[in-house]
């Protein structure tokens, strides 16, 4: 971890004194830095941190603006401001958990093609942390992180594979995988027509961990390894970020790492349709028809709509378990991000208990997340003339929701999913991330299944 935080007290640890907004008077701090941060302008404002001096040149601690309760993770702001050494809150933070999960995930370097680590930082725990608990959720951001912001040169259908039996092998779990023409023999029709172009043979990825008497828990991650759009195919400027397109995976697998690193009581799968999207004369092309899994046949409106086909696939196997929660994740639609924007990924689901335990558990850990409608009216929008259904709609309207009814069509047994059009990624450095690959909705997901089944 970047920054090691540390369970006992370090002798010679400076502090470092959290001030409001305008708080500087009643922040308990000597004289001497009180005018030493009005000399500096510093006045509290949220994500600034202004170091003090101590003695004959030394350090003498830090200041860290947290503004007017905008959020602990703010706080990671402070694993790239602080100079190296050990340092401590002087005063326990609102939300100590918090506090320390914003300050490992701050320190994070993507070091794989030779960008140089962080800073040597040591900071204590708050006290009454349970740092296994936020050395768990970390892991499981910085495997998000890693495998996001790898390119595909190194993270195509096969290395998708080899990073899931890694985590795998590491918590004693069964990896099985279905790939190349055998997806056909095995009714997996649309993960093999999607990835069938590609150099890299298309697969399903499986893996089991925990009791078989534990109740189930699915994961299924969208894994496009890479997106062209296909036939359809993207300009360049759409095609400069798809090395993400496999963030769906990323992020259940981030998540599936703090699950088993927790031994929650649960019997855990994760699946994987991992594709490229490519072109070549095997192609699927736009106005073919596709039986699923299930049976449904899916006139092809778009071949840049590809995920939700993939993940259908891969529902639909998920569904026939019926499983006590199921959850898919991917990076689907950028009518999503039109409404939303990149930082607040819309989930949906049926189930209202779940929904309102997801609203809760997400401001509680500060990971955010907006329930959108499954608006039964715009079902008809994805009609076909020849077909059971298309993969897109003609209009272009509601592009977020018309993908989550295509996905709910695939799930009719299990009673509690639900799904995410996450992003997977942060456009610009933020206090608790760089510019980048990104966890998004899986701490919130970590909170529930642990209160439920831990």
């Amino acid at each position: 971890m970047p920054v090691e935080l540390v369970e006992k007290k370090m002798q010679g640890a400076l502090p470092v004194h959290l001030v409001a907004r305008d708080g500087l008077e009643t922040a308990g701090l000597a004289p001497s830095a009180v005018a030493w941060a009005k000399a500096n302008g510093f006045s509290g404002e949220v994500g600034r941190t202004l170091v003090i001096p101590g003695e004959n040149g030394a350090l003498g601690g830090a200041l860290f603006g947290v503004g007017e309760g905008e959020g602990a993770l703010a706080l990671g702001a402070l694993s790239k401001a602080l100079p190296e050494g050990d340092w401590h809150f002087a005063s326990a933070p609102a939300e100590p958990e918090l506090a320390a999960i914003a300050l490992a995930l701050g320190g994070y370097v993507f070091t794989r093609y030779g960008k140089k680590p962080g800073k040597a930082l040591r900071f204590e725990l708050p006290a009454g942390v349970d740092a296994g608990r936020v050395r768990r959720i970390a892991d499981g951001v910085f495997l998000t992180r890693d495998l996001v912001n790898t390119p595909t040169s190194d993270m195509g259908p096969e290395d998708l594979e080899k990073a899931v039996r890694t985590l795998a092998g590491a918590h004693k779990a069964d990896v099985s995988v279905i790939k190349g023409d055998d997806l056909l023999k095995q009714n997996f029709p649309m993960i093999h027509a999607v990835g069938r172009a590609s150099a890299g043979a298309p697969r399903l990825i499986d893996m089991r961990w925990g009791p078989r008497s534990a109740p189930k828990v699915t994961l299924v991650g969208k894994g496009v390894c890479f997106d062209t759009g296909g036939l359809d195919i993207k300009p360049s400027s759409g095609m400069l970020l798809m090395k993400k397109d496999m963030g769906g995976a990323a992020n259940v697998l981030g998540l599936a790492s703090m699950i088993m690193a927790a031994g929650l009581n649960v019997r855990l799968r994760v699946l994987i349709p991992a594709v490229e999207n490519s072109i070549a004369g095997n192609a699927f092309r736009p106005g073919d028809v596709l039986t699923s899994r299930k049976g449904i046949t899916v006139e092809i409106g778009n071949t840049d709509a590809e995920g939700r086909l993939v993940l259908a696939d891969a529902l639909a196997l998920a569904d026939e378990e019926e499983p006590q929660l199921l959850v898919d994740m991917a990076t689907l639609t950028g009518a999503a991000r039109v409404a939303l924007g990149p930082d607040l990924p819309p989930f949906y689901t049926g189930d209202e208990a779940l929904a309102s335990e997801l609203a809760l558990a997400s401001l509680t850990v500060e990971d955010p997340l907006w329930r959108m409608p499954l608006w039964r009216p715009y079902d008809a929008k994805l009609s076909s003339r020849i077909a059971d259904i298309n993969n897109v709609t003609t209009d272009g309207f509601a592009g977020s929701i018309t993908a989550a009814l295509f996905l709910k069509r695939f799930v009719e047994k299990t009673t509690s999913w639900a799904h995410f059009d996450i992003f997977a990624w942060n456009p610009a450095d933020r206090s608790h991330g760089p510019a980048g690959g990104e966890a998004q909705g899986i701490r919130t997901l970590e909170r529930i299944i642990s209160t439920r089944f831990g």
